[in-house]
């Protein structure tokens, strides 16, 4: 019998299985694609595909995650490790009128073919034309952030605490690095030798670089300028500073920068050091926030969460917040896609 109800399971599918190639090239294609990993919570943190959410098909309860957490307007990929357990899954979003398109042989099969793999936290987006735009949740304040075939590495350091980053292996060479300031978690010369690219930074980092004989192009931006980078790409440079007394000191006004990155009207707004400054509610239409929460050095959890009622972003990332307890940021802002994430 239950031979015969796992044969009548299959015999009725109506998702599709696709090739590494053709699960590349629809996931590359469409912004609009929901990636989901089937596998266990294990085997997600040993390397899953950039921008994969993780709902473990053996676990209780995975239709309702699955509810809550995918969009039946949007398609999904989905994959498991040889494709079996991803095959069930996929018959089972298939019969809540989800579009599913299955990875073939699975996540063994991507791995041979020699596709990028990753261990970082990938929050993947839409832009306004369909590409897809996706930010590697790196550590601290360093991000990647991938669109249309570039490489756009923020704040980029490769040893903070007992946390070290491999960029050579694990990124490509950047075509544009942003570093908000000067500090030793921000501004890491290292880093920045290893991947090359354009540099956008203010004055005080491009006297830096240029004291240690640099030789990548730097473009400086003080607070308020801007700058093209490619079609449909721009960069703005926005105060980060601290007001508070005994703060001062550390951040003073003027000096640093925030950036606020369209990507083809895909607006990211990384917030660098500061606290939660007037001059935010001037920063309008933005779809990604990332804000820093820490004490002494930027915000308090009230401060922060004030910050992100006067953006009003779609998704609010909290990031730089080191020992700092964020778990009632969610709460604190209903309405907001609060994402909380590993970003010590």
């Amino acid at each position: 019998m239950a031979l015969l109800s796992l044969l009548g399971l299959f015999s009725c599918k109506s998702y599709k299985d696709l090739s590494v190639e053709a699960f590349q090239s629809k996931l590359a294609s469409d912004g609009n694609i929901q990636l989901l990993d089937v596998r266990t919570p294990q085997e997600f943190v040993e390397g899953h595909i950039p921008g994969a959410i993780n709902i473990d098909w053996l676990a209780e309860g995975f239709t309702e995650a699955a509810q809550e957490a995918l969009d039946p307007e949007r398609p999904v990929l989905i994959y498991c490790r040889r494709g079996r357990r991803s095959a069930e899954a996929a018959h089972v979003l298939d019969s809540l009128s989800y579009t599913v398109f299955n990875l073939k042989d699975g996540f063994n099969q991507w791995k041979n073919a020699g596709v990028p793999v990753t261990t970082y936290d990938v929050e993947r987006f839409c832009a306004p034309d369909g590409s897809p735009v996706e930010i590697y949740l790196i550590k601290h304040a360093s991000l990647a952030i991938s669109y249309k075939g570039l490489s756009i590495q923020v704040d980029p350091v490769v040893s903070l605490g007992s946390k070290t980053t491999d960029y050579a292996d694990e990124f490509p060479e950047a075509d544009y690095v942003l570093v908000t300031h000067e500090h030793g978690d921000h501004f890491d010369k290292e880093a920045l030798g290893i991947l090359g690219g354009e540099v956008i930074t203010n004055e005080n980092c491009t006297k830096l670089m240029s004291k240690a004989k640099m030789k990548q192009p730097v473009k400086t931006l003080a607070n308020g300028d801007s700058v093209k980078l490619t079609e449909g790409i721009s960069v703005e440079a926005v105060p980060a500073y601290n007001y508070t007394e005994g703060r001062l000191q550390f951040h003073p006004k003027g000096r640093d920068n925030g950036y606020i990155l369209n990507l083809g009207g895909f607006r990211i707004y990384i917030a660098g050091d500061t606290e939660d400054i007037p001059e935010m509610a001037a920063i309008k239409d933005i779809d990604v926030a990332f804000l820093p929460c820490n004490l002494p050095y930027t915000m308090t959890v009230d401060q922060c969460v004030n910050a992100v009622k006067m953006i009003k972003p779609k998704v609010f990332i909290p990031y730089h917040f080191s020992a700092t307890d964020i778990s009632g940021m969610p709460e604190a802002l209903p309405g907001v896609d609060v994402r909380l994430r590993k970003m010590q």
